[in-house]
C-alpha cells in the first residue's frame, strides 16, 4: 500500500491515528477494513476547502466536499450526502431533489447535520454516515486516484481512492451531480 501525501502534508494509515477521526468514522473504517484511507493532521482554522487547499498546496481538483441535503415527502425527512469536487457545487434543486423524490431540497441545517452525523461541521464525510442515507458520488470524484475528504473532525483530512468512495455501502454514482462553479 503506497502512502499518499496530501499536498505538503504527510499521511498515516487512518487506522493508526484514530485520534484524528470522528467516532463514526473510526467505527466505519473498522467495519470496512479493506478501505485504503490515509489521514493527515491540519490546523482546524484552515478546514474550509479554499483555505485548506491554499495553505497545504492541495489542488481543488482532488478535494471533494461532502454536503448533506434534505427534503420532505409526505412528512418524511429524506436525507442524502453528496460528494462533489471542490471545483463544483452539488445540483441540489435538480439532480439531488429528483433523486430524493422531494418537491424542494436544501442543505441540512448545521445543527441538524452535526447532531445526525456525530461529526463536526466542516469535517462531515461519507465514511460513517447513517446507513439509511444514500451517498451520491459525482463520477469525477469516483475517478480520482485519491480524493481528499473530511475526517469527521475539522483538524484532519482523509485521502481515500475515489473508487472506494463509489463502492462504499449506500453509495451510488450520479451523473450530473457536480455542476461547475462559474
Amino acid at each position: 500500500m503506497t502512502t499518499p501525501s496530501i499536498g505538503r502534508l504527510p499521511t498515516a494509515p487512518a487506522t493508526q491515528r484514530p485520534d484524528l477521526l470522528a467516532d463514526p468514522v473510526q467505527f466505519a473504517l473498522k467495519h470496512q477494513p479493506a478501505t485504503e484511507a490515509f489521514v493527515a493532521e491540519i490546523d482546524p482554522t484552515l478546514a474550509d476547502t479554499t483555505e485548506f487547499c491554499a495553505a497545504y498546496d492541495v489542488a481543488p481538483e482532488i478535494s471533494a466536499n461532502c454536503v448533506v441535503v434534505a427534503g420532505k415527502r409526505a412528512g418524511e425527512l429524506r436525507v442524502a450526502a453528496c460528494m462533489v469536487l471542490a471545483t463544483t457545487r452539488a445540483d441540489v434543486n435538480g439532480v439531488v431533489r429528483r433523486r430524493l423524490d422531494v418537491r424542494k431540497a436544501s442543505f441540512l441545517p448545521m445543527d441538524d447535520a452535526v447532531a445526525m452525523t456525530g461529526m463536526e461541521y466542516g469535517g462531515i464525510t461519507p465514511l460513517g454516515l447513517p446507513g439509511s442515507w444514500p451517498v451520491l458520488v459525482d463520477p469525477a470524484v469516483a475517478a480520482l486516484p485519491y480524493a481528499v475528504i473530511g475526517s469527521g473532525l475539522r483538524r484532519s483530512k482523509i485521502a481515500v481512492p475515489g473508487s472506494q468512495l463509489a463502492a462504499w455501502p449506500g453509495a451510488e454514482i450520479v451523473d450530473g451531480l457536480g455542476v461547475p462553479v462559474h
